[in-house]
């Protein structure tokens, strides 16, 4: 699975991208959130509050409970904003 961060997640995590292979269990946008935010200090910080993180999944926006399979494309960012 190729999951891309962008704005302040990608600062936090501390990369643009990377391939992970979750486990099993990891069924959705919300289960990833919670088994990447394990992954370290950064990934927790970017994590720490799901509800500021937006997600998409092969590039169509996804709700938390939205599933995921290996060879996936997730995308985090910040909610966006209009002006």
């Amino acid at each position: 699975m190729k999951v891309l961060y962008f704005a302040w997640v990608r600062q936090k995590v501390g990369t643009a991208e990377e391939e992970v292979a979750p486990p099993p269990e990891v069924r959705d946008v919300a289960g990833l959130v919670a088994w990447l935010a394990g992954r370290g200090p950064g990934h927790a910080a970017a994590f720490a509050d799901p509800r500021q993180i937006r997600a998409a999944v092969n590039q169509d926006f996804a709700p938390p409970d939205h599933p995921v399979r290996a060879g996936d494309e997730v995308a985090f960012f910040p909610p966006v904003t209009g002006g």
